[in-house]
């Protein structure tokens, strides 16, 4: 058996039923996306089975990029969960067949309550379609699965429509990188964008070593700090020495290098940075002058170091 020509296959079919979205979309995806542009509330998403698990990928993805949105299991929602889906919400409801008995269940409670329905389904005269607000076409020509039975390039173009759905909701909200890192706080991007140096430098046994101390006494102030660099003060200013100055030193200077000063190693007048300075602007100081830590001073007192 040739797998890679059946994992091929699989490729190809799946690549073609997203494809296919495309050619399926009309002016019920536009009618969804304004319902919920202009909905007070959140977007609620309900599927059963394979369908529930892509839906949950769904709104996790809208609501990190500034829809608010939720994930709603049929079978709990008919067992009082229901009580969280206010009549502002938008419901979206995804099933493949457009007949799967748990979420048909909760379709009165919907219309009744004036909920704005959305139907993710391959079958456009299904019971589901049939009562929804806006139908959203995800059929396919088959499934990868051979049997035909396995959800495969079904789940597949479902959740392509939902991040098509995220996506355009984004455009039109004007959605940008610093919304984002809202949402995503103890990510990279979230720190980038949101903490202050200030908030992640190091300030406690600070490695400061005086202008004149010896080249063993600077080696100890390195090591101690556990940093790989030290801070070289002097009344003219600061400088910096890291271990790779060390190293230089020693091919430079061989035996002679135990003669050498702190001052003498040092790199005057390195890159500072103040500690109400974003993180942002500090990790581009770094990538742009190809360095992994920055001095910080407030009103020209060192008062941490931050590395990358």
């Amino acid at each position: 058996m040739d797998f890679m020509k059946t994992a091929r296959e699989v490729f190809n079919i799946e690549a073609e039923a997203i494809i296919q979205l495309g050619k399926q979309l009309d002016s019920n995806f536009d009618d969804a996306i304004n319902n919920i542009l202009s909905a007070k509330g959140r977007v609620v998403v309900c599927g059963m089975g394979k369908s529930g698990l892509i839906g949950k990928k769904i709104a996790a993805t809208l609501a990190s990029t500034g829809t608010p949105s939720f994930f709603m299991h049929p079978s709990e929602a008919f067992h009082g969960d229901l009580g969280m889906v206010t009549a502002d919400d938008i419901f979206l409801a995804i099933s493949n067949s457009g007949e799967t008995e748990e979420l048909l269940k909760l379709m009165p409670f919907l219309t009744d309550s004036g909920n704005y329905i959305i139907a993710m389904t391959g079958y456009l005269n299904s019971s589901l379609a049939r009562i929804a607000n806006s139908v959203l076409n995800i059929s396919v020509e088959k499934e990868a699965c051979p049997l035909q039975l396995a959800p495969t390039a079904s789940t597949t173009a479902t959740l392509a429509m939902g991040d098509a759905l995220a996506v355009t909701l984004m455009k039109a909200r004007d959605f940008q990188p610093e919304h984002f890192a809202r949402f995503h706080p103890g990510g990279h991007l979230g720190r980038r964008l949101l903490a202050l140096v200030k908030d992640e430098m190091l300030t406690q046994n600070l490695p400061l070593i005086n202008a004149s101390a010896s080249f063993a006494e600077l080696i100890h102030c390195i090591s101690s700090g556990q940093l790989g660099l030290a801070i070289v003060t002097s009344e003219e200013g600061i400088g910096i020495t890291t271990d790779g100055d060390i190293r230089r030193a020693f091919e430079r200077f061989e035996k002679d290098v135990f003669e050498l000063k702190a001052a003498d190693l040092m790199t005057a007048s390195p890159k500072t940075i103040n500690a109400n300075a974003k993180m942002n602007d500090a990790f581009m100081m770094m990538e742009q002058h190809q360095i992994t830590a920055l001095i910080v001073q407030e009103k020209g007192e060192v008062v941490g170091i931050l590395k990358k």
